[in-house]
């Protein structure tokens, strides 16, 4: 266990949300941490990584609406 020192907004801040959620300030402060990437240099999946991958849009179609003349005005 450490502590840290933090200004008094924050912790009002982490202790409002305590308060809503009914949890600890211990969790709120375990799930924000959880959320920071990795210390050991993992690589992270750039968020537009599989954009356009869709099955259920046209992305599977573009180049037959692109030959039709899909965007053309």
């Amino acid at each position: 266990m450490s502590n840290i020192e933090i200004s008094d907004e924050v912790l009002d801040r982490i202790g409002a949300e305590a308060e809503r959620r009914n949890v600890s300030r211990a969790d709120v402060l375990t799930e924000l941490a959880a959320s920071l990437p990795p210390t050991h240099g993992g690589t992270r999946v750039p968020a537009f990584v599989a954009a356009g991958a869709s099955e259920s849009g046209i992305t599977d179609r573009i180049d037959a609406l692109l030959a039709d003349g899909f965007g053309r005005s």
